[in-house]
């Protein structure tokens, strides 16, 4: 019997829905929601830059995006991926290849339901 089983990763995520609040207190309702779907788009294109740069070897490009993640994540309160991010910068340096890959690929992921889980937010009233 060899029965090939993919494993479904379901990663949940974590908003910090307060710092969303705050911004929309402090910029106001327009300028919040443009500042917050411009990090949106700022962070899928990260996301692919760290996987292109990944994809290069070219590990100082990979680490500065990853830090342009955490950025993002922490001025739209996007703690998981913040978390994540944080993660991959402390093995892009070591030797464990393999914790490595599996990170990144997390990171992946959760900046992917990341992005989901912010675009619902902006469709309920905060």
């Amino acid at each position: 019997m060899s029965d090939i089983v993919k494993m479904k990763h379901v990663e949940a995520v974590r908003l910090d829905r307060g710092q969303l609040e705050t911004l929309f207190v402090q910029m106001g309702p327009a300028r919040a929601d443009k500042e917050i779907n411009q990090s949106l788009e700022d962070l899928a294109v990260a996301l692919a830059g760290v996987q292109k740069a990944n994809a290069r070897g070219q590990t100082d490009l990979l680490c500065e995006g990853v830090r342009h993640l955490i950025a993002i994540a922490n001025k739209i309160g996007m703690t998981s991926l913040g978390r994540v991010a944080r993660d991959v910068l402390d093995l892009a340096q070591g030797n464990d290849v393999a914790g490595f890959s599996a990170t990144l690929a997390r990171l992946g992921r959760i900046g992917e339901r990341s992005l989901i889980a912010v675009w619902d937010l902006q469709d309920m009233s905060l």
